[in-house]
């Protein structure tokens, strides 16, 4: 009786760690944050996004067309256009997870961004960003789980929610969708990141 006792109380114990581990992601070894394959919105082939932006800042935010935030867009646009030139790449990610808030072809996605923010920073194929297990985006996986990413780890709450990785490909801030891309705490953290080189 008693080791039966022992041997339940040692179950319920080593559960939750098991638990833990069957909802990890199975992402292997990944020489940085960025380490992940993805397409450009409305263009063939995937790019690994550590070599593309090699050596940049990258601030890679979740987007959408009809959003109350989308308005962010002329931000984000401000901070390309002002700190392209030292290192700052601006990457979008549409999508149409919150609120159905994305529901376009990569096409109108790429004229609604032009036409009415003149976007001139990438933006990648359209992705599933919330946790939801094999459906979720490789790099979304990573950037959610604790395992992976301790300190800025969490569920994607709604569009325009903001990662900052430094020029290493290391996460170094995230910012929450209502942040707006040019406050005072995501400036700082842009240009600490761009003062540092390589």
């Amino acid at each position: 009786m008693l080791i039966r006792s022992i041997v339940t109380m040692l179950s319920l114990m080593l559960l939750p760690a098991a638990k833990a581990a069957e909802t990890a992601p199975d992402l292997g070894e990944r020489a940085s944050a960025l380490d992940f394959e993805m397409a450009k919105l409305g263009k063939d082939g995937k790019v690994n996004l550590s070599k593309e932006y090699e050596g940049k800042v990258v601030m890679l935010v979740n987007v959408a067309s009809r959003c109350g935030l989308t308005p962010q867009y002329e931000a984000l646009q401000m901070l390309h256009e002002k700190y392209a030139d030292r290192g700052l790449a601006i990457v979008g990610v549409p999508c149409n997870q919150f609120g159905g808030q994305e529901p376009g072809a990569p096409q109108e996605i790429l004229t609604f961004c032009k036409t009415n923010y003149d976007v001139g920073f990438d933006l990648l194929e359209k992705s599933n960003v919330k946790i939801k297990g094999d459906n979720q985006t490789p790099i979304y996986q990573y950037l959610t789980s604790k395992q992976t990413n301790p300190e800025y780890a969490g569920e994607i709450s709604w569009n325009f929610t903001k990662f900052l990785f430094n020029r290493d490909g290391d996460v170094i801030a995230r910012f929450e969708p209502r942040t707006k891309p040019d406050s005072p705490e995501v400036v700082a953290a842009i240009e600490a990141a761009l003062a540092e080189k390589k």
